[in-house]
């Protein structure tokens, strides 16, 4: 039932005691890189001043602009030497975040999810198909590793290639899959079209599923069909990546590792602590990385702390599913999306003209991104070969940048609606 029964069952007293020792050496390691060690020195913060874990208010919070700020190395507090791996955010917005991991690092970070895919039920006696992507991002690797430490047959399948994946299933009697959940959803059609009934045909018994928002009833649509059950997973590459939180079999909450992680939910305008039961921001300082150590990270991310004891019988708190982002972010397919960077893209496309809407659909499992774009003029009264040239032109640098391929539509000139106020680039016409 445990993968590591002493600190999952630790008791408050004991816990708060980790968490302070392992505070202080966080703050003593940031102090070393370059961002925290200006920092430390304008705001006069020591060490030796961090007596209780109240205390880490006195320590400003850091943002996605400030790692931004910092490119690459200005976070990094260890050698060089000692870095073994960086992970990357898909910089969405603008530069992306980079974080680094030294050798201890990566061994905690493989060590927590195998503790998240323990709790859920996986064993030694399993097979693991990944078919989240690899490379930069975080969640295909974290979870990799984390399954091979426990023990489990991995296979690496990474995303795409339906039929292939069944067969995979099949042949090589996978038992867990690591997926995101409007691809499971989407490889029920597969499964139908090929004739495969994942609850007679596979082994299949556990899902884990996250990269991107889904509702309860997404989970149970994707736990009927497959026969599993499924479990949802946090995690940020500024924490590392997955296992940040896992939900239990109580599926009630994630359990958020307090031994890794420092955890406030904030009121995200007046930036003042919020009690446990409260909606909030959430906010994250690193525990145990000595790479890359970030103290008070504004994830952005809105959630709250779910009061009371698990029935698990683990101690670490819980948060409730998250609830959005205070920001304009969009998550199509696992790829975080935010409107100015699909309005820079198309400002530098000649022949574009001065305004675009983004519409959003689901058909079926799948959410569609359409981008309307207006053109110039002479595009509607030239050669057809153009324009159709020129949409291809804007589908292509699109999917360059935000990884996805959008339905382009081109209008005409002042054809789309205008405010006096704020733009609305989007509209989500998505239903849950």
């Amino acid at each position: 039932m445990f993968w590591e029964k002493d600190i999952e069952t630790m008791d408050g007293d004991q816990l708060y005691r980790m968490q302070l020792e392992r505070l202080r050496n966080t703050v003593e390691s940031a102090s070393r890189s370059s961002y925290y060690g200006k920092l430390f020195k304008e705001k006069d913060i020591h060490v030796e001043n961090i007596k209780t874990l109240a205390d880490l208010r006195n320590i400003p919070m850091t943002t996605k602009e400030d790692l931004r700020k910092e490119w690459p190395y200005g976070f990094l507090a260890a050698s060089k030497d000692d870095i073994v791996r960086m992970h990357s955010s898909s910089g969405t917005t603008g530069r992306a975040t980079v974080i680094f991991h030294t050798m201890k690092d990566i061994d905690c970070w493989t060590n927590q999810l195998a503790r998240c895919m323990y709790m859920a039920g996986l064993r030694k006696s399993d097979v693991f198909q990944n078919m989240m992507t690899y490379a930069l991002f975080t969640g295909g690797l974290g979870f990799h590793y984390g399954a091979e430490k426990l023990g489990a047959m991995v296979i690496p399948a990474g995303p795409g290639n339906s039929k292939r994946q069944i067969q995979l299933m099949r042949d090589f009697d996978t038992t867990a899959i690591h997926i995101i959940p409007s691809y499971a959803l989407h490889l029920t059609t597969v499964f139908e079209e090929v004739g495969v009934d994942p609850i007679k045909d596979t082994r299949l018994r556990i899902a884990f599923i996250g990269a991107e928002p889904h509702s309860e009833k997404m989970r149970r649509r994707i736990e009927d069909f497959y026969g599993v059950k499924s479990f949802n997973s946090y995690g940020l590459s500024e924490m590392s990546g997955p296992g940040v939180a896992f939900e239990c079999p109580e599926q009630n909450g994630l359990h958020i590792w307090e031994d890794a992680y420092l955890v406030e939910i904030i009121d995200p305008v007046t930036l003042e602590p919020l009690p446990d039961g409260q909606e909030g921001e959430l906010v994250m300082t690193t525990l145990n990385r000595e790479g890359m150590p970030i103290l008070r990270y504004r994830t952005q991310d809105l959630t709250r702390i779910i009061p009371g004891t698990c029935p698990c019988g683990r101690t670490h708190r819980r948060i409730e599913r998250i609830k959005g982002r205070t920001d304009d972010m969009m998550i199509l397919k696992g790829v975080n999306i935010f409107p100015i960077q699909i309005e820079k893209k198309l400002m530098d496309i000649a022949g574009v003209g001065n305004n675009f809407q983004i519409i959003l659909e689901r058909k079926g499992f799948n959410d569609d991104m359409i981008v309307k774009v207006e053109v110039q003029r002479e595009y509607f009264t030239g050669d057809l070969k153009e324009l159709e040239s020129l949409r291809r032109t804007i589908v292509n640098e699109l999917k360059s940048d935000i990884l996805i391929t959008p339905r382009v539509e081109l209008v005409e000139p002042e054809s789309l609606p205008r405010t006096e106020g704020k733009a609305k680039r989007v509209l989500d016409n998505r239903e849950d």
